[in-house]
């Protein structure tokens, strides 16, 4: 008898080894075909330019209003206390991506899920950055729409007026073809166009402000005239500035795209990358911030290239570019989108990997987002709304909550001190800029009229 037993041990222990094999080779399957873990093959370079892709948005073109809501002082207090801090946050990322031996957290939740276990690591961080993602995507698919409409009232100003919803629509489609590209490393070619125009458009914004000198009469004081409005104003610009910062919902998933072994760790190339991407971001934000306030002060538009009415055909241009950055940045900001709903589809629904599968889902993605962006084109306020909501978790003290988790650094020490201050100042931005952001688009909300 104990023979027997034995050899049906031996026979389930035998079947149980063929079915871990079996779940193994899924999984890696799954991995070889989902879209962040497809390709490790990119180089540093390719970090560099999809950070920058992500990080320096249209939000850029908004900067100079954020100012003229916070003031001179605060505003530029502002802006360098959240490049500071958010490098800093980057670097935490970028460090933690292979802190564990022979693994690596390729996905943001994934990193949650090891600091606060596996039910509420999902719960904690998936949400926000969906909101993060899809608020991006929304935001950008208007963005891109009225630049198409900025580019076409300028080139042809006495042409028939077209709405802003078919400019939306325009835009949306090209993203029909763009998302069918399976993986990060598929999409550096438009991510570096996308790049390349940012710092483009930025360049522009700044030099034909300061062609156009400052204005007679700027006034340098509040927009705002009472002080509730006043108040609200700097909440809101609040927000603008952490939307501005919102790279670190992609930077992992950019990350395990990057080749890695013992001798040469994935964190090094990456970090070479954030460092590069970082320059750019200082390169784009502060001048088009600066000097777009110094000329225009409280009169300066949420877009500072709607501000700069002439020389027209550098509007024109200018506007195209930002087109070009947008369609790269939605497809960044699209791909973990993309990687969340496929792997469900597969991994729950238990629906087969393949053309069909991603054909069907992504577009009906990006069907989605052109809807929502037709309905609540409200550039400015939904730019603080999100900005604050769920950017300023993410990217200021969700990072620093999971180091102290999972690094315990010792009480007191700076490390500890460090963190603990990016805490209380992302919390802070995540209580007070939505409520300035969802003023703002209550003031757009009750003079819209749907589908215009």
């Amino acid at each position: 008898m104990g023979g027997e037993d034995i050899g049906v041990r031996n026979n389930l222990s035998q079947e149980e080894l063929n079915l871990d094999n079996q779940k193994v080779q899924a999984e890696k399957k799954l991995d070889d075909w989902l879209p962040i873990t497809s390709s490790r093959d990119a180089k540093w370079w390719y970090s560099a330019f999809h950070n920058v892709t992500a990080m320096v948005g249209a939000g850029v073109l908004s900067l100079p209003y954020a100012l003229a809501q916070l003031g001179w002082g605060p505003g530029v207090a502002v802006l360098i206390l959240s490049w500071i801090i958010t490098l800093y946050t980057l670097w935490q990322m970028v460090e933690m991506h292979e802190m564990v031996p022979g693994k690596r957290f390729d996905r943001y939740h994934e990193l949650g899920q090891y600091a606060f276990g596996d039910k509420l690591g999902l719960w904690i961080v998936v949400p926000q950055q969906l909101v993060v993602e899809v608020g991006v995507n929304i935001v950008y698919m208007v963005t891109g729409g009225k630049s198409l409409k900025k580019f076409h009232d300028v080139v042809c100003p006495d042409c028939k007026s077209i709405k802003l919803s078919f400019f939306i629509v325009i835009f949306g489609s090209c993203h029909f073809v763009l998302s069918q590209l399976p993986n990060f490393n598929s999409i550096s070619g438009v991510s570096l166009a996308a790049a390349v125009m940012s710092l483009s458009y930025s360049t522009i914004a700044w030099a034909a402000s300061v062609h156009k000198g400052q204005q007679p009469n700027v006034d340098y004081g509040y927009k705002e005239s009472t002080a509730s409005g006043t108040t609200f104003g700097f909440l809101s610009a609040l927000g603008d500035v952490a939307f501005a910062y919102a790279g670190h919902n992609v930077v992992l998933e950019i990350q395990a795209t990057i080749p890695s072994s013992p001798e040469n760790p994935s964190k090094k190339p990456m970090w070479k990358g954030v460092v590069v991407a970082y320059i750019v971001v200082a390169i784009c934000y502060f001048p088009v911030a600066l000097v777009g306030y110094w000329a225009f002060g409280n009169s300066v538009e949420d877009n500072i290239l709607i501000t700069l009415e002439k020389p027209r055909w550098i509007i024109a241009v200018a506007n195209m570019m930002v087109v070009v950055h947008v369609i790269g940045s939605y497809q960044i900001y699209a791909m973990p989108v993309f990687d969340m709903i496929e792997t469900v589809l597969v991994k729950k629904f238990r629906l087969p990997p393949g053309l069909t599968l991603r054909l069907l889902a992504r577009s009906a993605y990006v069907a989605f987002t052109i809807i929502i962006g037709i309905c609540i084109p409200f550039f400015g306020g939904l730019l603080g709304f999100f900005g604050g909501f769920a950017f300023a978790p993410t990217t200021y003290y969700l990072p620093c909550i999971m180091w102290l988790a999972i690094k315990k650094p010792q009480k007191f020490s700076l490390s500890w001190l460090i963190n603990w201050f990016c805490i209380i100042v992302g919390v802070l931005l995540t209580v007070l800029a939505p409520i300035g952001g969802l003023r703002s688009i209550i003031k757009s909300a009750s003079t819209y009229k749907f589908f215009s």
